[in-house]
């Protein structure tokens, strides 16, 4: 007798749009990232979501990491002017000049901020405390939009001078990097990141 498939309690979000987005929402979203090449690969991706859906970003994440140079900030940060308009002409990213030209911008300054802090790491996570926040959200509802850490890293972002990186993005590089856990409270994924074996 063929068994049916294991049913779990997830975040409504990760639910109906495709398998991409359960593999992410399952090993990856909330999870602690202290990877300096994995921080400025979500740098770039949520830069990119601007304005759009995390699944249309999700969807190129494979043409961004050909594009990007496999996330390499030392290798981004010395695309040419050239380079970028080549970019613009890949249909595998979203060619957008403003956001194409912010993720070689930013290369820029997250080298700067590793230089000064050691890893760009050890900045980002001292914006709460070096622990994840572990929230309780009891439905998507619940989750907000900012916080008041993302207000501060957005603020010193900017000062430092990244682009594209306003309080709601920042937010969404927080929970995407596990600074925050916001699975809801009867997701599955919520006690796993919680209390990580």
């Amino acid at each position: 007798m063929k068994r049916a498939p294991e049913s779990k309690t997830r975040c409504a979000w990760a639910e109906g749009v495709g398998d991409f987005y359960l593999q992410y929402h399952d090993t990856e979203w909330g999870v602690p990232v202290h990877d300096d090449r994995k921080q400025f690969e979500f740098l770039i991706l949520e830069g990119a979501q601007a304005g759009l859906s995390w699944s249309t970003v999700l969807r190129k994440r494979d043409a961004y990491r050909r594009a990007f140079a496999g996330f390499d900030p030392v290798k981004v940060a010395r695309f040419s002017a050239a380079k970028i308009e080549v970019l613009l002409r890949d249909t595998g990213i979203i060619r957008n000049r403003l956001k194409v030209a912010a993720a070689v911008n930013n290369a820029g300054a997250f080298l700067a901020v590793q230089k000064e802090f050691g890893s760009f790491d050890a900045y980002v996570w001292a914006f709460v405390g070096g622990r994840a926040a572990q929230n309780r959200r009891r439905t998507m509802r619940d989750v907000p939009a900012t916080s008041p850490e993302s207000d501060a890293l957005s603020g010193d972002l900017k000062k430092r001078g990244f682009k594209f990186v306003g309080s709601t993005i920042v937010y969404a590089h927080m929970q995407a990097v596990g600074m925050v856990n916001d699975h809801v409270t009867t997701c599955f994924r919520y006690r796993e990141i919680r209390e990580p074996r």
